[in-house]
């Protein structure tokens, strides 16, 4: 897997986003701001838009552009722990022209630790964490092959996901409805979905 696989990850978070735009906006409405579905369309639009043209065979780099661009185009909340996401973990995958599937995992146990350290947070307080972090664990225990990475990787991300629903909010404009958000499907977590999604599909498809 290389470079050209990785820019075809980015893509394929791209549309997953602009296909879900409306419905993430619909669940940010409820226990957020509203904005999100825009704010990730915007974020994945042009960093796909970038990346598609950019002569770069290192994978480590071409996430770690691919951060910095989420940054400008979302100087959001969002924008930024996601942003902070690709670039910590492109900095895991340094020099790397070919991907294995234990890297993959490294990628994502960086950007899970990333989104930790830069929100604050941990895993249970409803947030883009509790699916990123089980998806990262699991593809650790799961590096035999890009198909047994991306099943598990997967499944563990819509499983952290469903089980934000019964969590109460604590960070960001979620957490004012406290008690109330509970029940509720958290919308950065969706998104998060929606990363863990696209690199893996595209990942295992190029197998």
């Amino acid at each position: 897997m290389d470079a050209s696989t990785a820019k075809k990850a980015i893509d394929c978070i791209r549309k997953l986003m602009e296909e879900n735009r409306d419905f993430l906006i619909e669940l940010d409405s409820i226990i957020g701001d509203g904005d999100l579905g825009l704010t990730m369309t915007m974020a994945f639009n042009t960093a796909d838009d970038k990346m598609k043209n950019l002569e770069e065979s290192d994978i480590g780099q071409l996430f770690f552009k691919t951060g910095m661009e989420i940054a400008k185009a979302a100087p959001s909340t969002m924008g930024t722990l996601v942003a902070t996401g690709f670039m910590r973990g492109g900095m895991a995958l340094k020099g790397k022209i070919e991907l294995f599937p234990a890297d993959m995992a490294l990628f994502f146990r960086a950007f899970a630790d990333a989104l930790i350290d830069r929100g604050k947070s941990k895993p249970g307080e409803k947030s883009i964490i509790d699916v990123i972090d089980p998806a990262a664990t699991a593809m650790e225990g799961s590096t035999d092959d890009w198909n047994t990475l991306a099943d598990a990787g997967i499944a563990a991300a819509r499983s952290g996901l469903e089980n934000t629903k019964m969590m109460m909010a604590r960070h960001g404009r979620a957490a004012y409805y406290q008690e109330k958000s509970i029940g509720k499907q958290d919308p950065g977590g969706t998104a998060g979905l929606f990363i863990v999604e696209g690199m893996l599909k595209a990942f295992k498809s190029e197998k």
